[in-house]
């Protein structure tokens, strides 16, 4: 037991999967790839360096420990993977390397207040159920607890709020073939499991692993939603029959539900619809709005809704943000500020600028970023003289519905809209993230990555990355939930409105 503790808490993992891996990278290579990221990490990383870590300290004990033999590809990938998690950026990422991928579990994973749930998958049927009743919940791998496994399953996710990394991580479970190579660590097929119950009595189990075309489907919330996926499909980003059924109005509550933070001109039916449902909600008691699992996409819809929920008269900083880049900032940089409805003091008017100065007053932003490297502050302003325009000020309860898996500009959405009369945000903590990213290839490996270039504070002053968005009001899925048997959270919402 003690030896898998010390594999699982190493910092590097090293195996050559020579059966599956023919990519070799030299020494040299490595150095120059190394050398490469780290002038990018310098130049263009907004998050590096703000919580402390020290990527250069990971780079020189990557060097130290590898030999002048050549390395795998995805040794070098998993590395630079867990290197770049660890600097905290949300929006990073490294690409293009392989791992192991031909054996799966026979069952899906779920997770359940802190707990993993084993799922059996009716293919036919596509609905999910307790593989063992009796014992509902994983408790080990091989005889590794799975708490032990979990934190190493996304190393480059390892800094997402904690909600967000475990319900992520528990579904990767089904892949066990990809993590127990990533660690590094033997295992057999059948491959034995302990499972366990809420008294804490366990079971043992060997369990058959089955091949990719056998797998069951990952557990997803969003698979069981009709057409949340439209935005994926350009043909059906402007389809009226899949787009009307995301608002309904039912007891007098208005509910928008919003899968993708859609752009404007991309999705022109998307907004139009919407303005039309808003006439029609005009005399409802609520309005829902629903962003959980929504992976993001742009700021126009929060925009547009704003106009609605903002009183004309009234100004608002919502989010402030400092872009890493050359100073003066080049005309590139601010042309995607702008196109984030993000502006500098010197660009607001007057009833803005006043917002400003009040709004500094007490605003604590965690981390004092050096002005060489940043430019001066942005800020997302919601005007009400400008924003209102055409628009009626709906002034009933407002709930805006968020999950652990509310990510990018959806997390955004969340923040800009907490604390404003009327609205309360319901849920669990968001996946909180927006960063404007740039991409990059490594000269020599080719793998791929992608950095944030942008801090983005909330109006608490805490940055969105790592950290989220706590909701008002506190509503977790239960069973029936998990099973898609009901929405558990929405419905559980509606009573308290109705209340």
């Amino acid at each position: 037991m003690k030896n898998h503790i010390l594999i699982l808490l190493t910092i590097f993992s090293f195996s050559s999967f020579a059966q599956n891996e023919t990519e070799y990278l030299t020494k040299s290579d490595i150095e120059n790839d190394l050398a490469f990221l780290d002038e990018i990490l310098q130049s263009k990383s907004s998050y590096q360096g703000l919580n402390g870590y020290d990527y250069k300290e990971d780079f020189n004990t990557f060097l130290e420990t590898i030999e002048e033999g050549p390395i795998t590809k995805s040794d070098f990938g998993l590395f630079l993977s867990k290197t770049i998690g660890k600097i905290g950026d949300r929006h990073s990422n490294i690409t293009d390397y392989d791992l192991p991928e031909s054996l799966y579990f026979p069952v899906a994973f779920a997770p359940f207040q802190n707990k993993i749930l084993v799922l059996d998958y009716n293919t036919v049927q596509k609905k999910y159920s307790y593989w063992n009743s009796e014992f509902p919940y994983l408790k080990s791998i091989n005889s590794i607890p799975a708490e032990e496994i979990m934190p190493q399953i996304l190393p480059g996710e390892i800094l997402a709020p904690q909600s967000s990394y475990f319900t992520r991580a528990v579904r990767e479970l089904r892949d066990i073939e990809t993590i127990f190579s990533s660690l590094n660590l033997d295992f057999s097929n059948p491959l034995s499991i302990t499972l366990t119950n809420d008294k804490g009595i366990e079971k043992d189990v060997r369990v058959k692993l089955v091949s990719r075309a056998e797998r069951p489907k990952l557990w997803d919330e969003r698979f069981h939603k009709n057409d949340f996926f439209f935005d994926y499909y350009e043909e059906q980003r402007n389809d009226k029959t899949i787009i009307e059924q995301f608002f309904t109005i039912e007891n007098n509550i208005g509910y928008i539900q919003i899968p993708s933070m859609v752009e404007k001109e991309d999705s022109p039916v998307f907004f139009e619809l919407l303005n039309d449902f808003m006439k029609k909600a005009k005399q409802s008691d609520a309005l829902v709005i629903d962003v959980r699992d929504n992976g993001g996409g742009t700021r126009d819809l929060i925009q547009e809704l704003a106009g609605y929920f903002v009183h004309p008269d009234s100004v608002y900083v919502v989010n402030a943000t400092k872009q890493r880049a050359p100073i003066p900032l080049p005309e590139e940089y601010i042309e995607r500020l702008h196109g984030r409805y993000l502006f500098s003091f010197s660009e607001l008017d007057n009833r803005a600028q006043k917002s400003v100065k009040n709004f500094f007053k007490t605003f604590k932003p965690m981390y004092d970023l050096d002005n060489k490297k940043f430019s001066e502050y942005y800020f997302y302003i919601l005007n009400g003289q400008k924003i209102t325009k055409n628009k009626y000020h709906y002034n009933k309860p407002i709930y805006i519905l968020a999950n652990e898996r509310t990510f990018s500009a959806a997390s955004v959405f969340v923040s800009v809209f907490k604390g404003l009369p009327n609205i309360k945000i319901v849920g669990v903590n968001t996946d909180g993230s927006s960063g404007n990213s740039e991409r990059f290839e490594l000269p020599n490996s080719e793998l791929k990555g992608k950095i944030s270039t942008m801090v983005s504070f909330q109006k608490d002053g805490k940055i969105l990355d790592g950290i989220g968005t706590e909701p008002d009001i506190t509503i977790e899925r239960n069973l029936d939930q998990v099973f898609f048997k009901e929405d558990y959270q929405l419905e559980k919402l509606k009573n308290i409105i109705e209340k």
